[in-house]
């Protein structure tokens, strides 16, 4: 006898579904599984045999053949246990057939309990588009899946309780499809800092936006302070952001059962020493690597300068396209990477150069050594520069009198909100940041006035046509916290003046 048991499987993050046929036959006894399946889904034979064992179930003494199709997809992971299981009791008759919109997934223990995989949402949003309307999941992947409101999900603890629900003899009540809400973390705020007006003011713009941001400046000056402190004032993710920011931690194994949805902004922070394949994502089974952990969130690179040369130029291309393609041998898999950039580096290797103090003992060679470790077309992807200088001792005395996080993300949120409500109709576009040549031209239209400057600034400071977009990005951000139509003097001013390098090649 056949059985046929419906179960899904993942490319990246994007669900696919699996049919998993499983023959019995005379002869002798055997258990086989085929169909381009890794070590792991070959080990849930002894998963199988031995829950079905513990869980007072007869095992069948026959040839078992299980067809993991479509045969031509590497199958990958510890989900197929439980349609295996499922699958082999169908086959022995121990169960009725299930109808063709149930699908299951999940792992097994020795003893029969279900536990979690990775990417139970990817999975489950698969299920909605594709007219899946019952979906069975380990316990501690339920509150994820339900997030897909079309599908019903059912938590399931033990094999026993699944058996006897499809037995109909004891029922397992559905969970209730969940909306992802906002739960902020209190913690650091921008009114603990002291002075550093110009700074929260470019951090500011940097978040209203979603622009590329490099602060310098000499150790202690609280460049990594005031970057910790960017996550508070970022504005608040749309339904669409946090459905796909958890699909990335979900198949990365960062999800469970008490953090079960990404509802705030990533703040990822990877040391120095990361490789180019822990930045972009990699291993023969293609993970998501720091960037795409970032997506919808912020990428933090402190020591700037001290990252590898090839791990920093690996980011050029994904900072343009929004994504990253990771091509290995038997696959290949895309993974979405919109992230803000967010460095602070020394101006120097004693990290002292132009401070009052002189204390610097650099050599000219020595500076241009250090800063030459970026590359041009890299800097030339960064929105806003700018400087973050060593407090007076007067300033460093007196008590914070400065705004809360929470005024600043207000007016974050506002201009965000405008945003929003203009690109409204692209959808690969949320953000001026993300805006390309065609709505450049209609959204950044600029006066007479703004022309005479922007082309004196374009040959004074020897701009290329990347910088002139970034800037017209940064001025039509500036031009929305002022709840301005058009981009004007002022705002053009101002996002000049984050353009004038502090790193100087």
């Amino acid at each position: 006898m056949v059985a046929k048991v419906r179960s899904l499987g993942l490319g990246g993050i994007r669900g696919y579904e699996v049919s998993v046929e499983c023959y019995l036959s005379s002869g002798l006894p055997s258990f086989e599984v085929v169909g381009l399946a890794d070590t792991a889904v070959k080990e849930a034979r002894e998963r199988v045999r031995a829950a079905i064992k513990t869980c007072g179930m007869s095992f069948p003494v026959s040839r078992i053949t299980v067809n993991l199709a479509p045969a031509d997809k590497r199958k990958a992971g510890t989900v197929y246990d439980l349609p295996v299981l499922l699958g082999i009791l169908t086959a022995s008759g121990n169960i009725e057939p299930q109808s063709d919109d149930v699908a299951f997934f999940g792992e097994l223990s020795l003893t029969g309990e279900l536990r979690q995989v990775p990417g139970a949402l990817p999975m489950a949003l698969y299920a909605e588009r594709f007219g899946i309307k019952e979906l069975y999941v380990p316990a501690d992947n339920a509150v994820e899946a339900s997030y897909a409101v079309n599908v019903k999900v059912y938590p399931v603890a033990h094999v026993i309780d699944l058996v006897e629900h499809l037995k109909g003899t004891k029922l397992i009540v559905p969970i209730d499809a969940h909306e992802p809400d906002i739960k902020r973390k209190s913690g650091i705020d921008f009114s603990e800092v002291k002075g550093q007006d110009n700074v929260k003011r470019a951090l500011e713009v940097a978040a209203a936006g979603g622009h590329n941001v490099i602060l310098t400046g000499p150790p202690g000056s609280g460049k990594s302070m005031l970057v910790k402190r960017l996550p508070s004032i970022l504005p608040d993710m749309s339904r669409d952001e946090m459905l796909e920011s958890t699909e990335i931690h979900s198949v990365a194994g960062l999800t469970d059962r008490n953090n079960p949805i990404v509802s705030t902004r990533t703040f990822r922070s990877p040391h120095h020493t990361v490789s180019a394949t822990a930045m972009t994502g990699g291993t023969s089974n293609p993970k998501p690597g720091e960037i795409s952990l970032a997506h919808n969130g912020i990428l933090f690179l402190d020591e700037l300068p001290e990252f590898p040369r090839d791990v920093l130029e690996s980011l050029r291309q994904p900072i343009e396209d929004g994504q990253v393609t990771i091509s290995r041998a038997t696959q290949s898999v895309t993974y979405p990477c919109r992230f803000m950039l967010v460095c602070a580096m020394n101006p120097c290797k004693c990290g002292w150069h132009g401070h009052p103090s002189g204390r610097c003992v650099c050599s000219p060679g020595s500076i241009l050594r250090y800063t030459e470790k970026l590359s041009g077309p890299l800097l030339d992807r960064v929105d806003i520069y700018t400087e973050v200088s060593s407090l007076e001792y007067d300033k460093l005395r007196n008590r914070p009198n400065a705004e809360s996080s929470e005024v600043i993300r207000a007016r974050v949120n506002a201009a965000r909100e405008i945003q929003e409500k203009r690109y409204r109709g692209s959808s690969s576009v949320r953000c001026n940041a993300q805006i390309g040549s065609k709505h450049l031209d209609i959204y950044c239209g600029l006066s007479d006035d703004c022309e005479v400057m922007m082309r004196n600034a374009f040959h004074s400071l020897s701009m290329t046509a990347r910088s002139y977009d970034r800037i017209l990005r940064v001025a039509r951000t500036i031009a929305d916290l002022d709840g301005e139509n058009d981009i004007g003097v002022s705002h053009l001013a101002e996002a000049v003046q984050y353009r004038r390098s502090a790193v100087r090649k």
